[in-house]
């Protein structure tokens, strides 16, 4: 038996619970790794609330997690390409909040040696959202981005993302990040009332695209900013359609495979930055939610089973 968080209704973070279950078995074409570290996502907290049940209660209990890294302790039949004891990061096939964690090989890429296991365990879901937006947006060198949220999980990434393939960025944070947004080799702005004039006054041009990973009414201004809403695509808000702007919420058209192997030779190589903002044990993950659902963080939340 292993532990694994569980729900059986939704709600608030009290109804996340820690549970021993059955090994679960890696069938034809899966894996199964020993989870190192789970990264916690927004997805996850909407999942814990029901927002996307249509009003369902659950049938059974559920587990919870996207993002996984951890060591393959088990082949499913077919399975070429790994072998156990091999060190993988990305997205898992199933709850990834747990001690094991089933995986589709193919969805899981090598963790090179200098990603700490909690770096690794967070980036799957934004560093697949970073990419595919920035695709989206056809972002050039020489062409000015503006990232809100900037000091969030995906606004980390895609800045510097975004900087190294030759843009300026200016990125929106609270006053408490702006240094920690700069260090990132962006232009900071504080978000909030006055936003569009603080924008111009480094960019009295406009922007080429927007990113808003913020979700907190800023779309308005963007659109102004970069002059219509063709290059401005939110992954936070709701209003988006009532802006004509696109909300971009999975792949879609868009190959994201290269996208985790690109940012974890970054990361190993010393030229792309992801911060851990805390870590919490299975046991913790409660309070992992509600930390991720209070907001301003500093980087990823990430469990380590």
């Amino acid at each position: 038996m292993a532990q694994a968080v569980r729900i059986s209704q939704y709600g608030d973070p009290d109804v996340l619970e820690v549970v021993d279950v059955p090994d679960p078995q890696p069938g034809p074409g899966r894996v199964r790794l020993r989870v190192r570290a789970a990264g916690v996502n927004p997805a996850d907290t909407k999942l814990r609330r029901g927002l996307w049940s249509g009003g369902k209660p659950l049938a059974e209990p559920r587990g919870l997690g996207f993002d996984v890294a951890g060591v393959v302790d088990a082949l499913g039949e077919g399975v070429d390409g790994l072998a156990i004891g091999d060190e993988v990061f990305g997205a898992s096939a199933g709850p990834a909040y747990g001690e094991l964690a089933l995986a589709d090989p193919a969805k899981v890429f090598r963790k090179p040696a200098g990603v700490p296991w909690e770096v690794a365990g967070g980036l799957g879901v934004a560093g697949r959202a970073a990419y595919r937006v920035l695709a989206l947006l056809d972002v050039r060198a020489g062409e000015t981005l503006l990232v809100h949220a900037a000091a969030g999980s995906v606004g980390i990434l895609a800045s510097q993302l975004a900087v190294a393939r030759g843009a300026r960025v200016i990125g929106t944070a609270g006053p408490g990040n702006q240094e920690f947004v700069r260090g990132l080799g962006v232009t900071p702005v504080v978000y909030g009332e006055g936003l569009r004039e603080r924008v111009l006054a480094v960019a009295p041009d406009g922007v080429d695209a927007v990113l808003d990973g913020s979700g907190r009414g800023e779309l308005g201004d963007s659109v102004a900013l970069a002059g219509g809403p063709e290059r401005v695509i939110t992954i936070a808000a709701n209003d988006a359609a009532e802006h004509g702007v696109t909300f971009s919420a999975s792949d879609g058209d868009v190959d994201t495979s290269p996208a985790l192997p690109e940012i974890a030779r970054l990361i190993a190589d010393g030229r792309l930055h992801f911060p851990v903002w805390r870590t919490y044990g299975l046991a913790d993950v409660r309070e992992a939610h509600r930390a991720s659902e209070a907001g301003h963080l500093t980087g990823k939340i990430v469990l380590l089973p």
